[in-house]
């Protein structure tokens, strides 16, 4: 569902909450020509719209290229709701970690430990693979690019079901020894927050951090939910026929329940950019419990992935935390840093292209 993208090393990842109280300033495009340019040719090889959120603790701005609706000249807005994908993991990540805070899940503790008998078998053992390396993507299973798990008769999906089907696949590493993005990972991360929190992950991840952020935004869809709510930016997969692209509308296509845990938020860009503020920012997680998210494992030149965290090296210096999204219909990532800047991106199309780091890195970078 989700892969790393960016700047190479990103290729493989496709104040505290600001966001929620600053406004989106009417910027002219000549205050921020660069990334204006960045993103229109962005915007050039990717979806039908595109637009970057940015800012810092004076204020944000929002820049647009295209439309979020192919029926009318709609530019995108930081306030429409759109599928996040994998930015979802975050999400899951801290919860998580709010766990190891409660003294509930050892960081190094095995899976087996929690739950017996899920890891197992086709060349797995749960004793030998522990809670950190599946939420850093370093327990072996691979991605399971074609997800094919046994429907539900209503056409939804267990999280059972799905981390099953992600288990048919064999490891391709041994624990610990390499880096491979796996939704799986997240699915089985997302029974453990059921079983700890005795509740649905959605209702974890809500009552957990949705609703104390305040972020209103933001939903965890029910199984069987395909709607996105209003405003939405609409969704789109595309194919060229002679000289002309049509687009066609995948915005209810995803069952949400085929990716859970691992990618089946809806949020907006203001949200997003709130909730990475509000976690960096000491609101979610402990400073203990931050400090181990940002422990990363090296994916490629200038990037580097954490517990549910990528990092991204900035051309002006320092770095910025966040993660990527993709989904049929869109492709996201939002970054934030340390002093308070953040940098929130989508398109509307699953249309993946290296320029997207340079957009955000653009926008955090410029004066």
């Amino acid at each position: 569902m989700t892969k790393n993208i960016g700047r190479r090393g990103l290729a493989a990842v496709l104040g505290a909450a600001i966001a929620l109280a600053l406004p989106v300033s009417a910027q002219a495009q000549g205050d921020h020509a660069k990334t204006q340019a960045v993103l229109n040719a962005y915007q050039a090889e990717s979806g039908p719209g595109a637009a970057v959120y940015g800012g810092d603790s004076a204020g944000s701005w929002q820049l647009t290229a295209g439309t979020g609706n192919t029926t009318a000249k709609k530019p995108i807005q930081p306030t429409e709701h759109f599928r996040i994908a994998s930015q979802t993991k975050t999400f899951a990540a801290a919860v998580v970690l709010q766990l190891v805070d409660e003294g509930k899940v050892a960081l190094d503790a095995p899976i087996e430990q929690y739950l017996p008998g899920v890891v197992t078998g086709n060349g797995y053992d749960g004793t030998k693979i522990s809670v950190r390396q599946l939420l850093q993507h370093t327990s072996g299973i691979p991605t399971n690019r074609t997800p094919k798990p046994k429907a539900n008769p209503d056409g939804t999906y267990s999280l059972d079901a799905v981390v099953r089907d992600g288990l048919s696949l064999p490891p391709v590493s041994a624990p610990g020894a390499e880096w491979h993005y796996s939704n799986t990972n997240y699915e089985i991360l997302g029974m453990l927050i059921e079983k700890y929190t005795g509740t649905p992950v959605a209702q974890a991840i809500t009552t957990r951090i949705i609703q104390p952020l305040g972020l209103t935004q933001t939903t965890f869809p029910a199984a069987g939910d395909r709607s996105v709510p209003n405003p939405a930016v609409r969704g789109y997969n595309g194919g060229r026929i002679g000289p002309v692209f049509y687009w066609f509308d995948v915005t209810t296509g995803v069952e949400p329940s085929l990716y859970s845990s691992s990618g089946a938020m809806i949020s907006t860009q203001q949200d997003l950019a709130a909730f990475d503020h509000a976690l960096l920012g000491g609101k979610v997680v402990s400073p203990a419990a931050l400090a181990e998210m940002q422990k990363t494992f090296p994916v490629g030149q200038g990037a580097g992935y954490g517990l549910g965290l990528s990092r991204v090296d900035l051309s002006c210096g320092g770095s910025a935390w966040g993660h990527s999204g993709s989904t049929p219909g869109y492709v996201s990532m939002t970054v934030v840093t340390g002093d308070g800047r953040h940098a929130s991106l989508v398109t509307n199309a699953q249309i993946e292209s290296p320029k997207l780091v340079s957009v955000l890195d653009s926008a955090l970078c410029d004066k």
